[in-house]
């Protein structure tokens, strides 16, 4: 592996990714080829999507037995489902008779039925009608049931592993406890979710929602006012990244539809009653938790230089319960949509200039240390991956 068709040779993109460094003040950034080379996105599929846990969404998006989700990460076609016995099931997306995809989008099933001959499996995963299959010799249905993942829930986060024996979700999220507790998300319900596609690599849109730097340049009319200095970024056991900052008012409406805001979240205190915390979950699930409410992202490349995103809008039970909820939710939905859409012309470009052969690895600015700590993360995943000949 020393020649390649690519932005880079394999030896240069090593020595590109060994220069990202655990401090950020120190470090460059993530090599440019990996935001832009669909020949490297094979090997970051392995190595990032391929090994430990991915995020899926939350669990009340499937409510009902039956509810599904049909979801590609990366390039592993998924059936996420509710079985009957209400236990969340990730599936192989893929028929074990010739293939053929199952279900796509999102619905409702009671059984899940291939298009194509017909076979079908109950909500288990277990196969239950094979028409014309009795001249099969020795045909056992027992042992043709669909490809089942690891599944595990914490705080209402759903994550899937494709690994036989994944580490413990306790020991992939470490201290996420500590910082997270006080919200009490675990019982918060979804109100809203959005699929769109973006036309940028999925991790430049997930760093953009991690870092204040561009707040002044890309929103100075919009919700730049909303963010004074952040703390710092916390020092965490895990595959994640955190950071808390105050801010002037809730943070997910605008200034003039503040006298919209939701109550507080119960248990809050102090500082974090009036901020907001930005985390990311390594390697695809992002959301700021503040006082009233969160908003989150999931991005899944669909090629180096575009991706599909899900957006979901989660708020206290308390404050759903309201008669004024809707009404209210709506001017929280109106921000969240309004700062996305002034984020991604600028990713768009971006994404121009990461496909240029000459695109160089950067710095990191004060304000994006979440970016530069995913960054170091990132770059061992890969050079674990990218091994020496």
């Amino acid at each position: 592996m020393t020649t390649r068709p690519g932005l880079v040779s394999w030896k240069e993109l090593r020595l590109q990714l060994s220069a990202v460094l655990p401090d950020e003040n120190r470090s460059l950034g993530i090599p440019p080829a990996c935001y832009a080379d669909d020949e490297l996105l094979a090997v970051e599929q392995n190595a990032v999507f391929h090994q430990g846990w991915v995020g899926l969404g939350r669990a009340d998006r499937w409510a009902e037995a039956g509810d599904y989700s049909a979801i590609d990460i990366g390039g592993v076609p998924l059936i996420v489902l509710r079985s009957k016995s209400g236990a969340l099931k990730v599936f192989a997306n893929s028929c074990r008779h010739r293939g053929s995809q199952l279900l796509s989008g999102d619905g409702n099933c009671k059984k899940i039925k291939c298009p194509f001959h017909w076979w079908t499996y109950d909500l288990d995963g277990r196969l239950k009608v094979y028409p014309r299959m009795e001249k099969a010799l020795d045909f056992d249905p027992d042992k043709f049931g669909l490809v089942e993942f690891a599944v595990a829930v914490e705080h209402g986060f759903v994550f899937t592993s494709f690994e036989d024996q994944p580490p413990a979700i306790t020991e992939w999220l470490g201290d996420f406890d500590t910082f997270h507790q006080p919200w009490g998300i675990s019982h918060w319900k979804t109100t809203r979710v959005r699929e769109f596609e973006v036309d940028c690599n999925w991790k430049a849109f997930i760093e953009v929602f991690n870092e204040y730097y561009h707040l002044p340049m890309v929103h100075p009319d919009s919700i730049n006012w909303l963010y004074p200095e952040p703390d710092e970024v916390d020092q965490v056991t895990g595959q994640y990244t955190t950071q808390f900052g105050a801010t002037e008012g809730a943070a997910a409406l605008m200034e003039d539809a503040q006298q919209y805001a939701l109550p507080t979240a119960r248990g809050l205190q102090g500082r974090e009653a009036k901020g907001t915390r930005y985390t990311w979950i390594y390697p695809n699930l992002t959301f700021a938790l503040s006082q009233d409410s969160m908003w989150m992202y999931q991005a899944f490349p669909l090629s180096a230089n575009r991706c599909r995103v899900i957006q979901t809008i989660c708020f206290p039970t308390e404050s759903v319960a309201l008669d004024d909820f809707s009404e209210r939710a709506e001017y929280y939905y109106q921000r969240i949509d309004a700062a996305l859409a002034e984020d991604l012309p600028f990713l768009a470009q971006q994404q121009l200039g990461l496909n240029s052969p000459f695109a160089r690895p950067g710095r990191f600015g004060a304000l994006e240390p979440s970016v530069g700590k995913f960054a170091y993360w990132y770059a061992q995943q890969l050079l674990r991956e990218l091994k020496p000949d």
